[in-house]
């Protein structure tokens, strides 16, 4: 599981997030909305370890551990994944490269032995396959060249063979087609399938990807703080009315957004 108790985040001189408290299980795929500066992408990058941001109260719970002071690299070792919103362009290094590196960079963080090229060959294949992906597409050179869709497919394969056990996918449907934003979403449902525990936090602005995703829980960020939890009937209620009528639906919460 990953908990958010409290949390209270910072950069430079200005509070980011106000006191958030997020629940994370096992199994389950987890969306987080909320407009523009409310914090989504802060939390995302906290979660992670990012040093710009200051923890200035709360805890971060991961598997049991207070993970607060932990470095980025020892969170990717528990298990933790965050995908970027604008990955970088990597010139003369091949998918396939790239990810047996980081896949034996992982194994020799937990002390097991590397992968042999064959072996990795195989497994990679059989993730493409699982994904519906051509073979073609490994030995293009990471992300350059790219469309929007293709680096978020360049993603998912990456979810798949390093098999992180939470992943955090931060704005994983911006600019995709709807072609695209189909492929990516029946990649993520396939891995869950493949994996019942593993954790999924899909950060979105849009209902569109939730259309073809079906979280078990949504949170509303609205200002630094969680203001509204519930099942994916929320996202309807948002495409209808956006998000001020959550304020006025909740005198208390419009006065600590105050």
């Amino acid at each position: 599981m990953l908990e958010i108790k409290d949390l209270h985040v910072k950069i430079e001189d200005k509070e980011i997030l106000k006191g958030v408290n997020l629940k994370l299980e096992p199994g389950k795929v987890h969306a987080l909305m909320g407009p523009n500066g409310s914090g989504k992408s802060t939390l995302a990058n906290v979660i992670m370890g990012h040093p710009k941001y200051e923890i200035t109260k709360g805890e971060i719970i991961y598997k049991g551990q207070v993970i607060n002071d932990m470095p980025p690299n020892e969170r990717a070792k528990l298990g933790l994944f965050l995908s970027f919103q604008y990955p970088s362009e990597i010139e003369g290094v091949t998918i396939s490269t790239f990810l047996r590196t980081a896949l034996n960079s992982k194994k020799k963080a937990n002390e097991e032995e590397p992968i042999g090229v064959l072996d990795f060959h195989n497994l990679l294949k059989e993730k493409m396959k699982l994904l519906h992906t051509d073979e073609s597409f490994a030995e293009r050179y990471l992300n350059q060249g790219f469309s929007g869709g293709e680096k978020k497919k360049s993603e998912i394969l990456q979810l798949a063979v390093l098999n992180p056990k939470t992943a955090i996918l931060d704005e994983t449907d911006s600019g995709l087609d709807i072609d695209a934003l189909k492929a990516v979403a029946e990649g993520i449902n396939i891995l869950m399938q493949e994996d019942p525990e593993k954790i999924i936090l899909i950060i979105t602005h849009y209902k569109r990807i939730l259309e073809h995703i079906h979280p078990n829980k949504l949170s509303i960020l609205i200002d630094g703080k969680i203001a509204l939890e519930g099942d994916s009937s929320l996202v309807d209620q948002l495409e209808e009315k956006g998000y001020g009528w959550i304020e006025e639906e909740d005198p208390e919460l419009k006065a600590e957004l105050k």
